[in-house]
């Protein structure tokens, strides 16, 4: 059985600074997804789905709400050897320094791993998002003969310079490696791809940052050297040292949402009539925390091309081409569009909110009258009567205190007020 045989290990990633202001509070995979998940819930639940449950997620940077999420979400019986723990970077007697990238972060768990049996390390990041056949891909790299698996997605000739580029022989194994070269640089790095992917004009080969090893063969690679990243070192090396490492083609719906816009533009996409990412998927459902929350409450509002999670409360007059968070409240005759508005963390009580309406004070939520367009709303934030906030490719990148702007999208930073009367972005 293949999950007796597979350990997998899920990329934190560092800082995501890209991710920034969602990253300021909470590491990457806890940043809030699709209204009602965790970034970390993709890869998780992409495991679990193909009954790979001997988890880790490494992670070093804001680390206490993905670690409670973890806790309360993932838990298996007392009688298996499931299990999805968090690794976080941690000074031991041979190492006093934090992760230095992915590499790094895996060969300084190394001791972690070696307490269980496993032949193949399954190697995830943390931050995309994706429903993959995991064992699919498993079994070609044991019926491969490989020593190292990249999983790789046909991209357009302009995509190339934000990715690595492989190139592959007839059998499908990789030849040569270049990392995120220019367009002028790409002639004869295009590969054999089906003829869908030639159509869309998609004949270049990008490394998904998705990796298998044999056990042996990733203690080689990771011991005794100082290598730090997998896509810029370990794969290109492996390459050139006559390494089997073979190229596992994925055609499927795949997204890396390392930055704001790609945030924003992967989670409003969501709301599409049949989406590339499809959470109604009954055979790849996507697990998250099991919350006790009543149903939302709609009391007048017009719904277009939205995802609403449980437990808002909304008297909007309309909401269209958004997603509404947990617990979220929308005044009335407020329009909300091309908006993510994260919800709260939890309820206000009718004493809290009367204690601030008598003093003049938003309460969390969007207040009434508002336009809200072309925005990420993050949690718990008190949004007054009134306000404007309105993003736009005019706008030019900009940081205060209570916003930024990223890309033409306003991104209202977490738990902060907007008085009413308030108008950004126009």
């Amino acid at each position: 059985m293949l999950n007796k045989k597979v350990l997998s290990i899920i990329l934190g990633g560092g800082r995501g600074t890209r991710l920034e202001p969602l990253t300021s509070h909470r590491s990457k995979p806890a940043v809030p997804v699709a209204g009602k998940y965790r970034l970390v819930d993709i890869p998780i639940s992409n495991c679990i789905n193909n009954d790979l449950k001997r988890i880790y997620v490494l992670t070093q940077f804001n680390s206490a709400s993905l670690n409670s999420h973890v806790k309360n979400t993932y838990q298996f019986s007392h009688f298996s050897d499931a299990f999805v723990d968090i690794l976080a970077a941690e000074q031991t007697p041979d190492n006093q320094t934090w992760f230095q990238g992915t590499a790094d972060a895996v060969r300084q768990c190394q001791h972690h791993f070696h307490r269980h049996e496993y032949d193949y390390a399954l190697i995830l990041s943390g931050d995309q998002l994706y429903n993959m056949d995991l064992s699919q891909m498993i079994q070609s790299h044991i019926d491969n003969g490989a020593e190292i698996t990249v999983a790789t997605q046909p991209v357009r000739a302009d995509e190339c310079p934000a990715f690595g580029i492989l190139k592959t022989n007839d059998d499908d194994f990789i030849t040569s490696f270049t990392e995120k070269p220019p367009m002028d640089k790409l002639s004869g790095w295009d590969s054999e791809v089906s003829s869908d992917m030639k159509a869309e004009g998609r004949e270049y080969l990008a490394s998904m940052g998705i990796y298998i090893f044999n056990r042996d063969i990733m203690a080689k690679v990771l011991t005794g050297t100082e290598t730090m990243d997998f896509g810029k070192e370990i794969i290109p090396d492996a390459i050139t040292n006559g390494t089997k490492v073979y190229g596992y083609q994925y055609e499927g719906y795949w997204e890396d949402i390392g930055t704001i816009k790609a945030f924003y533009h992967a989670n409003l996409a969501l709301t599409d009539d049949i989406p590339k990412f499809n959470l109604f998927d009954g055979d790849n459902t996507i697990l998250t925390r099991p919350r006790i929350l009543p149903p939302s409450k709609i009391d007048v509002a017009y719904l277009e091309k939205a995802l609403i999670s449980e437990g808002s409360i909304l008297s909007a007059k309309s909401i269209k081409h958004s997603v509404i968070g947990i617990r979220a409240r929308v005044g009335k005759n407020s329009v909300i569009e091309d908006a993510y508005l994260m919800g709260a963390d939890n309820f206000q009580t009718v004493e809290e909110i009367n204690q601030c309406i008598a003093t003049n004070k938003p309460y969390v939520g969007i207040g009434d009258d508002c336009h809200i367009s072309t925005a990420i709303i993050e949690k718990n934030c008190a949004i007054g009567n009134n306000v404007t906030i309105k993003g736009g490719d005019h706008l030019e990148d900009t940081e205060t205190d209570t916003y930024v702007i990223r890309d033409g999208i306003i991104v209202v930073k977490n738990s902060v007020t907007i008085p009413s009367g308030t108008s950004i972005g126009v």
